[in-house]
């Protein structure tokens, strides 16, 4: 007969893939310090020693990792999305900025049609609520508040449409934007007229996803994306034009 006899799992292994699901699912993010042991213990009803055995297991599999004296983390699990070699070059060609935002467009538009259509009353709370901080970051005229609220607010928005692959694959381009690997998001927000035409568009999102609008989500994300692109092309015209003006004066000075 084909039946094998089935053995009760062990407590370590049920540890593992708990945790396992938590970071898959993006809900414990890297580098993010875990609980002591023994709170982490009490809260998943194992011993320390299956709690031992499975963060042992974790830590073979590159998922956590241990820092002397400071405790258990999440691992950098998306660092190895793009090698050193690959983000120098991003940083060194102007065409890899607007091939990244081509591809945020295209993502991040199924992402949002997918948010309206699929995403849960709690993702729509936090998409919601993210946009609340950045319309109080923006009144209080904060840059640099108010571009890392808009991450966390596409971030949302991708978490939103619960593709795991999407979640991660995106995360580590978002880690590269806020490392200032494509471009400077602060200077864009430091413009006033800019940050108000941005806060706009958020708000579109924002009013199609909780109006679960998928077409009006997608679409807000390409008018989004499509201004930023515009914005950024005029900025690169502007520093190669003040670049050429600059070698002329020095010419003349020498003259």
């Amino acid at each position: 007969m084909p039946f094998q006899r089935i053995d009760a799992e062990k407590l370590s292994q049920s540890v593992v893939r708990q945790v396992e699901q938590l970071i898959l699912r993006g809900i414990l993010r890297p580098g993010e310090r875990l609980p002591s042991e023994r709170e982490l213990s009490e809260r998943l009803g194992v011993s320390r020693p299956s709690l031992r055995e499975a963060i042992a297991e974790l830590q073979d599999r590159g998922l956590l990792a241990t820092r002397a004296g400071a405790g258990i983390y999440v691992a950098d699990v998306l660092g190895s999305a793009f090698s050193p070699a690959l983000i120098r070059l991003f940083a060194a060609h102007e065409e890899a900025v607007f091939d990244y935002l081509a591809f945020r467009r295209d993502l991040e538009g199924v992402a949002a049609a997918r948010a309206a259509e699929a995403g849960t009353e709690t993702d729509l709370k936090i998409i919601d609520t993210l946009f609340q901080k950045m319309e109080a970051a923006h009144s209080k005229r904060n840059p640099e508040a108010e571009a890392d609220l808009d991450a966390q607010f596409h971030l949302a928005i991708i978490e939103a449409s619960h593709n795991v692959i999407m979640l991660h694959m995106m995360r580590s381009m978002f880690d590269l934007l806020k490392e200032g690997v494509f471009f400077n998001r602060q200077i864009m927000f430091k413009q006033r007229n800019t940050r108000d035409i941005l806060l706009e568009h958020h708000r579109a999102m924002n009013d199609a996803i909780q109006a679960r609008d998928p077409a009006a989500a997608r679409a807000a994300v390409t008018t989004h994306l499509n201004f930023v692109e515009e914005a950024l092309a005029l900025q690169h015209k502007i520093a190669r034009n003040e670049e050429i003006a600059r070698r002329r004066y020095a010419h003349e000075q020498e003259r």
